[in-house]
């Protein structure tokens, strides 16, 4: 009997508040995982990850496994000692950065080949491959390798293509050791099939995974699709394991997905808008590239007590984004992220006291 590592404490229609314990300590649930792509999130310090409440983190296999590649992060001491973080990292398998290299690759039965986006060399990715690139890195949650559905989609293409991720799901399983204690989750396919999202389901439930992720979404369909397809595919899951929503989202995209009963999200949203001069607010977002806050001494966010808050003003911020200064995106990462993870708290403690639904409506409206 597979041991579980997750607990549900509180209910509230779909939505839940859990713990998900790992080898690396526990996650309180729902959460949003900052994006270290290449093992870093860019313009942040692991410290300052940890300060602002970020509780895992989630790192790149295919980027990994190209530079500096597995073997040598394992001679480092792994992922966590090589990017100076305690706490879990989840990594994907590669399967979504493989579908958008479609020009690079070539698909069938046994993997994927590819090549490199840096210097063209040719790579044969599997499900066993995956598994074992994952464990060498020392991963603390895995991701078993599939083919990322891309949208729009005919139904039929969607079928063989949720058939192949599940007989890869197997495969990945049978390869997966548990080395340095790391947990595997397996990934629901199926496009915008109801049928297709059941069986995918089936297939993987008889296969038996630490958790479940959605896969296919948040890949170019609008967000009321997006919603439409959560209303039953996270019904599709054990009720006693985690379900992770891949790439998401928008803080809009996160409220209707835990209202749909999601408990992990990770998106590349925080941390390149935060880039790109744009920064999260109560009610949407700002662009500090508008020559409207060249004069404003505001800070972002009045509510806010972030470090970029508490100190700086939206005129030296648009100045510093308008000069393409690197302190840009540093602060306004900070900010974002901080914003992120400040609403996967609020999230949490609503949750916990029976009003989540009322803040959701509200949100909406």
């Amino acid at each position: 009997m597979k041991l579980n590592h997750f607990s549900v404490s509180h209910v509230e229609g779909k939505s839940r508040a859990g713990l998900l314990k790992t080898a690396r300590g526990y996650i309180e649930t729902p959460v949003f995982m900052p994006v270290g792509t290449a093992a870093t999130v860019k313009a942040m310090l692991p410290e300052t990850l940890e300060k602002i409440g970020a509780q895992i983190l989630l790192c790149n296999t295919y980027h990994l496994m190209l530079r500096p590649g597995e073997k040598i992060v394992n001679q480092l001491g792994g992922l966590n000692k090589f990017m100076n973080w305690s706490g879990p990292i989840l990594t994907d398998s590669g399967g979504f950065q493989v579908m958008s290299l479609s020009k690079l690759r070539e698909l069938d039965e046994k993997g994927v080949t590819f090549r490199s986006h840096i210097d063209g060399k040719k790579f044969l990715l599997t499900p066993e491959a995956s598994i074992m690139i994952q464990e060498t890195l020392k991963s603390t949650i895995i991701m078993a390798f599939d083919e990322c559905t891309p949208f729009p989609v005919e139904k039929e293409v969607a079928e063989k293509s949720m058939k192949l991720s599940s007989r890869w799901a197997e495969r990945s399983k049978s390869s997966f050791k548990g080395s340095n204690g790391s947990i595997l989750f397996g990934i629901q396919q199926g496009g915008m099939f109801k049928d297709l999202r059941e069986e995918s389901s089936r297939y993987l439930n008889d296969i038996g995974f630490d958790g479940y992720a959605i896969g296919g979404l948040a890949v170019g369909e609008p967000q009321k699709k997006m919603f439409e397809v959560l209303d039953y595919s996270t019904d599709f899951f054990p009720k006693d394991r985690p379900r992770y929503l891949m790439g998401v989202g928008k803080p809009g995209d996160i409220i209707g997905a835990v209202l749909r009963g999601v408990d992990m999200f990770d998106c590349v949203i925080p941390t390149r808008s935060g880039r790109n001069g744009q920064a999260f607010v109560k009610n949407g977002t700002i662009n500090l590239k508008n020559a409207q806050y060249q004069l404003d001494s505001s800070p972002i966010d009045e509510s806010c007590f972030c470090y970029c808050c508490s100190n700086y003003s939206r005129g030296y911020l648009s100045h510093l984004v308008r000069s393409n200064e690197i302190l840009a995106s540093m602060l306004l990462t900070h900010h974002n992220l901080h914003y992120y993870m400040g609403l996967m708290k609020n999230i949490r403690e609503l949750i916990k006291r029976g009003e989540f639904t009322t803040f959701a409506k509200q949100f909406f409206k």
